[in-house]
């Protein structure tokens, strides 16, 4: 007997569809969701339901991004759907800020699938979201890390280079990626990201600091590529997210 015909076996066996939604509801830091090929929930975990300011699933079922989360981040996530229902090409562990209905801004590891129905067409997308876990500063671990990632939060502004970083703390580049994984779910390149763009942020919700200005002192070559690499991580524009929250 093969794979696929015990797989077959056992999921004839099962009284209803099994989605893991109860299992994913005892999970408070991750967000977990299934829509159809409108883009519509129609399994949410709990976490989900939270953070989106509702009391219920039911409330969220049927729903579209846009609907759910304050714009124009709503929007943004059903863009991203849309392509993936489009083209089939998923999203794996994507650094990004999510917003909830509080507006409070968490940074989360996002991955979101094609879901394909019995004649192979896309039927549906299926998606988590992480959020990074804390990490101790006094562990052993972070120890032997700990001159790179100062380093990296000092000099953010400059071009900074993993295996340069990697020989600062006397290990391989490989060795160096696991250990940045092993702490803060990400590689060096995402934390990287991450550091600049916190310090963008910063900068755009407590000064007045024309966006060039702000794009060159967090390390970007110009607007552009400042401004490309705002709006991928955090779904607006550095201009909006300003007006956005500035005065939150």
């Amino acid at each position: 007997m093969n794979l696929s015909q015990a797989q077959l076996m056992f999921f004839e066996q099962l009284f209803e569809p099994f989605t893991g939604e109860s299992l994913f509801d005892q999970l408070t830091d991750l967000v977990f969701f299934i829509k159809n090929s409108k883009g519509q929930y129609v399994v949410v975990n709990q976490a989900l339901v939270e953070r989106c300011g509702f009391k219920s699933k039911e409330e969220l079922i049927g729903r579209k991004p846009e609907e759910v989360y304050p714009n124009p981040f709503g929007q943004e996530y059903r863009q991203q759907d849309e392509e993936i229902l489009s083209q089939g090409k998923p999203i794996i562990n994507k650094l990004e800020l999510q917003i909830a209905a509080s507006l409070d801004l968490c940074w989360c590891l996002t991955t979101k699938v094609p879901l394909h129905g019995q004649d192979r067409s896309i039927v549906g997308i299926a998606g988590v979201s992480r959020d990074l876990k804390r990490y101790d500063k006094k562990s052993e671990d972070y120890g032997r890390i700990a001159e790179s990632v100062t380093f990296i939060k000092e000099h953010y502004s400059e071009t900074l280079k993993v295996d340069e970083l990697a020989k600062m703390v006397d290990m391989s580049t490989y060795r160096y990626e696991q250990r940045m994984q092993k702490i803060f779910s990400l590689t060096a390149g995402q934390f990287i990201q991450k550091t600049r763009i916190e310090a963008a942020l910063w900068q755009l919700r407590e000064t007045t600091n024309p966006v060039i200005h702000i794009a060159l002192d967090c390390g970007y070559a110009d607007q552009s590529a400042f401004s490309r690499q705002f709006k991928k991580t955090i779904g607006l524009s550095p201009v909006r997210y300003r007006q956005i929250f500035s005065e939150k």
